[in-house]
């Protein structure tokens, strides 16, 4: 490594001969790029703040300061929602090898050793996906979309991401008893703050130019290194991603809310092109609040909706009138009840050939507009016998034409929806994931921009409303998430809605032993929910280092109704000791539990065993059984397939609450009614 000194006289001279032969250094910089040895900075050193100054050096010197900072990031952590690294949790090849190497090695070296690079290219050549048609993901959604996700395969992409509205999202979970429980687990942190990470991100794709490095230099000098521009950061590649993967006929629907919606604009504007901007929708997502003050009330979302180009596919659709308002639209009434409404027979063009004088059944002759009739003779008549002309008071008014209410599909959408209400505390559909919207929201896209047998993508997939409703309208799906917490949840509300007719495949999540040990060593925290996950228990506390000894909980039905009994579960990523399972013990005395329960990575000891046989049993007299006090499992037993002794599985309460079961869906040919 250069000393401070320099490397700052190399910057500086740089600088001076961009300033007086900026025309050489333009034409040289292209042939740079061969295999140069190139001073690598420490992992500290940021490259340079002027970013002028920075597109202005040699290649070779903003190629040493960009990419070995660039190589240390996949994307920041699990605070970024849907925007951290997968690194070995997703990756194919070798686990072992991974779990060695993925604290020490960059994410695109890391890529490299499992071959994510030949499968970067096996997607998007061949087009091959998987044999699957309906895949989850557990991962980074950038590096699962550039691996994973063929070019042109997707009709419709969905991406709900985390908002930049500096808030903490906690699940909620409620007891089988309807209590809430008074724990929380943190979904994500939608928090963003400009870093070095950032900072490396930023020149990487400022340095491959065209219009999206000219908006992100926009951004940053209209609003500085901040916290905004770290948002669009992250954005940027995911959504230059979401393109590539979209059919010619696809489209894309962006949903945020008012605190970045118009930068996101603008960022959409240089990904897909202003001129495949189609709408920007505003959806009511609350009621009025009452606590407003020295402001309006913020109770709307923004979906942004573009296309990948021309030949996009559109189902139109149709708002539904309320009573009120067909009464309102069709103010007239047949004798026989039927609500119509008049409507011009004027041609909106001029057309000669539909310029003739009609004499209609009530024997008055009828003039035309000077732009002709919207029909000709033959449908005119037809009209008459059918008894649908509306004929003017006077004689020499205008005739004009009925509509009757009963034959309209409703009212085209226009670009306000105020007709979805927010997913009610005590409605069945309700799950209690924070950012969870109504499936009445993604049936309206899903229909409008697909047909049957389409795809749809959501690569913040969160709890799966949109995978849900894709499966029900006869979609093929891909949904990603960062978070064994919403995979799991995903899972089991597929399971829930659609038993066993819902057919999909998880990718990501450890299926072997070495998989597993990957994951533990990578991210413990994940391997907690990962493990809660296999054996259908809920997390109990979002801090780390704050679950008063207790990882996860089952509440099941007790020896009379409305009593309910709890397990206790503790989960060891690293190694185990007996002190570890006599915590347990003193956990499961305190909270007065049942059952507790020892999971771990690493096979149990002899003491161990031994404590867990003397702790006795729980005995349930409703079953009349015997249930071990203290149970030891390892991911091994799991993966094997053995779970937890305990009463029946049909009395415990699920890790989020039921999802309802799927009703059948009316066909597409139907009224949209949404």
């Amino acid at each position: 490594m250069q000393p401070a000194p320099v490397a700052a006289g190399m910057q500086r001279h740089s600088m001076r001969v961009a300033e007086r032969e900026p025309e050489r250094l333009a034409r040289r910089m292209p042939r740079m790029r061969r295999d140069i040895p190139r001073r690598r900075l420490n992992e500290h050193e940021a490259p340079p703040a002027n970013t002028i100054a920075f597109r202005a050096m040699p290649y070779r010197r903003r190629t040493a300061v960009a990419e070995p900072l660039a190589r240390r990031v996949a994307f920041k952590s699990t605070r970024r929602g849907n925007g951290v690294a997968s690194r070995a949790r997703a990756a194919a090849g070798s686990p072992e090898r991974l779990a060695r190497r993925v604290r020490t090695q960059p994410p695109c070296q890391a890529r490299r050793a499992t071959g994510a690079r030949s499968d970067v290219k096996t997607a998007r050549q061949s087009g091959i996906r998987s044999g699957v048609d309906n895949l989850l993901y557990y991962g980074d959604n950038l590096d699962v979309l550039r691996r994973y996700v063929a070019d042109e395969s997707v009709d419709v992409v969905y991406a709900d991401p985390p908002f930049k509205s500096d808030q903490n999202y906690n699940v909620l979970f409620k007891e089988r008893d309807g209590q809430r429980a008074a724990s929380q687990i943190r979904a994500f942190e939608d928090t963003w703050t400009w870093d070095q990470e950032d900072e490396a991100v930023y020149a990487q794709l400022v340095t491959q130019g065209g219009r999206i490095a000219d908006a992100l230099e926009a951004f940053r000098k209209f609003v500085g290194p901040c916290d905004m521009l770290s948002y669009l950061v992250m954005m940027a590649p995911r959504l230059i991603e979401c393109r590539r993967v979209l059919k010619k006929t696809g489209s894309m629907y962006l949903h945020c809310d008012l605190a970045a919606c118009h930068y996101l604009k603008m960022l959409m504007d240089a990904v897909f092109g202003p001129e495949n901007f189609r709408n920007q929708i505003t959806w009511k997502r609350t009621f009025a609040h009452g606590n407003v003050s020295r402001n309006y009330g913020s109770i709307s979302d923004i979906l942004l909706f573009y296309s990948k180009g021309d030949a996009f596919t559109w189902n139109q659709p149709f708002k539904v009138l309320s009573e009120a308002e067909t009464e309102r639209k069709y103010p007239h009434t047949d004798p026989n009840g039927r609500r119509w409404q008049s409507v011009t027979l004027r041609n909106p063009g001029q057309r000669p050939n539909l310029h003739y004088p009609y004499t209609a059944s009530n024997g008055v002759t009828y003039q035309p507009h000077p732009n002709g009739w919207s029909c000709n003779l033959e449908r005119m008549q037809k009209y008459d016998q059918e008894g649908r002309l509306h004929f003017p008071a006077k004689p020499g008014g205008a005739l004009r034409l009925k509509m009757y209410a009963d034959e309209s599909p409703g009212e085209r959408l226009q670009n306000i929806w105020d007709d979805i209400p927010p997913i009610g505390a005590q409605a069945a559909e309700r799950l209690g994931y924070p950012t969870q919207k109504p499936e009445a929201l993604l049936e309206r896209i899903i229909r409008a921009s697909s047909a049957e047998g389409d795809m749809v993508l959501d690569p913040f997939c969160g709890c799966g409303t949109a995978v849900v409703v894709a499966q029900k309208l006869k979609r093929q799906w891909i949904g990603i998430d960062i978070t064994h917490l919403a995979i799991t949840l995903m899972k089991e509300r597929l399971k829930d809605t659609f038993g066993e007719s819902a057919a999909f495949k998880v990718v990501g999540e450890p299926v072997s032993l070495p998989d597993a040990a990957a994951l533990a060593a990578s991210d413990p925290y994940q391997f907690q929910w990962w493990s809660l996950g296999l054996v259908g228990a809920r997390p109990v506390e979002g801090k780390k280092g704050a679950d008063k000894g207790i990882d996860g909980k089952i509440v099941f039905q007790g020896e009379s109704v409305g009593k309910f009994e709890s397990v206790i579960i503790s989960v060891k990523a690293g190694g185990v000791t007996v002190s570890q399972l006599r915590d347990l013990c003193h956990v499961v005395d305190r909270e007065k539990a049942s059952i507790g329960v020892f999971i771990s990575m690493q096979d149990t000891t002899e003491p161990m065993r031994m404590e867990a046989v003397t702790a006795g049993f729980y005995e349930s007299q409703a079953w009349g059984k015997q249930y071990p006090k203290i149970q030891l499992l390892t991911v091994a037993d799991l993966l094997a397939g053995k779970q937890i002794d305990m009463p029946p599985i049909r009395q415990v309460n699920a890790t989020f609450k039921k999802a309802p079961k799927a009703e059948a869906v009316q066909g597409e040919e139907q009224r949209l009614g949404l």
